[in-house]
């Protein structure tokens, strides 16, 4: 197995198409099953996925109330909440309906933490998620870091 260190990914950076399986699991429930994303791969962190829209249950998902955010590379992030039987799962995606231009793409495409789903998988692994919760990264066994994100790295 090839492995791909985010150290190597650059800045500003790269979003490139892959046929990977991408899986979000919540309560038993597949939300998420897609072999037509994207992913977003940049300087020291392991990569994000965003899934088509259209690949995400219907009604699984509704529009987050609570936030925004802004990156300098994509533009104006939108929030999802995920909505099951139990509750709702507050800000479990995010996406951006006009990115810049080199991210134009992914508009609407959906990128999920795994932090706060109960499995994300990227083809039969599943992924650990990104540690700190601000950049979504998801970590797989042929990422290696170390990764930004954790307590003490914001100013690397």
């Amino acid at each position: 197995m090839k492995t791909e260190s985010v150290w190597d990914y650059p800045r500003p950076p790269r979003l490139e198409k892959t046929s990977r399986r991408i899986r979000v699991v919540q309560d038993g429930v597949t939300i998420v099953d897609t072999t037509a994303a994207f992913r977003v791969l940049e300087t020291s962190h392991p990569p994000v996925y965003y899934v088509p829209p259209a690949a995400v249950a219907s009604g699984a998902l509704r529009r987050s109330a609570s936030r925004g955010s802004f990156c300098e590379f994509k533009g104006v992030a939108s929030y999802w909440d995920l909505v099951k039987a139990s509750g709702v799962v507050r800000d479990v995606a995010w996406s951006y309906a006009r990115p810049s231009r080199a991210f134009e793409a992914i508009a609407d495409y959906l990128a999920f933490y795994a932090s706060r789903v109960d499995e994300c998988w990227v083809d039969d692994e599943l992924v650990i998620p990104q540690e700190g919760d601000f950049y979504g990264g998801w970590i797989t066994k042929d990422i290696v870091g170390p990764f930004k994100g954790g307590t003490g790295t914001w100013g690397w």
